[in-house]
């Protein structure tokens, strides 16, 4: 009777302590940071056909249109594994996509140039879905920011992290950081 109590006992503190939770939440982790990913790429599939919508009405403004290919090429060419995700990747991640969004800022408005180019339903569409995508990138990176705190904390705090410690040896993953250039506001120019 003892024994059980005893067996019982310690089941429930392992249980409690992390060595189910914290795996878990890194599966967590890994599913929140497949769907940003899912977004980014949803929103790098989109670039394409906006381009060649905006080409058709604004073929002089080749260094937007070229810098937005050049963009999204390298945003689509950093491929970052959940398993990979440490600061230094994260950084160069952020860094590609953030680029990407700049340059997508600036097509936009070239757009507003263009009154037939905003009259478009083409482009009307386009730019319907990419906002739309924003959005979504923006709610998916939401998720992954409260699904690191939470890993995170399974992993550094009493007693779930002496756990950790001792049989899972799980590292706190990054979170998503705002970059230098989203600090500030983009100026518009006409």
């Amino acid at each position: 009777m003892k024994t059980s109590l005893i067996v019982l006992a310690l089941s429930f503190f392992l249980v409690s302590c992390g060595l189910q939770s914290i795996p878990t939440a890194n599966n967590a982790v890994e599913a929140s940071w497949a769907e940003v990913q899912n977004q980014y790429k949803r929103r790098a599939d989109l670039i394409p056909n906006l381009v060649e919508v905006v080409k058709g009405y604004a073929s002089h403004e080749k260094e937007t249109l070229e810098g937005v290919i050049a963009a999204r090429a390298k945003a689509t060419s950093i491929n970052v594994e959940a398993k990979d995700l440490n600061p230094e990747t994260m950084k160069k991640y952020q860094q590609a996509q953030g680029e990407l969004s700049q340059a997508l800022g600036r097509l936009m408005v070239v757009s507003e140039r263009y009154p037939d180019l905003k009259a478009n339903t083409n482009f009307q569409s386009l730019q319907a879905q990419l906002e739309g995508t924003e959005n979504r990138i923006t709610i998916a990176r939401r998720r992954y920011i409260e699904t690191i705190q939470e890993f995170n904390n399974l992993v550094t705090v009493f007693p779930t992290s002496l756990t950790n410690s001792i049989i899972h040896h799980f590292e706190k993953k990054p979170q998503f950081a705002a970059e230098e250039a989203a600090q500030q506001a983009p100026q518009v120019k006409f």
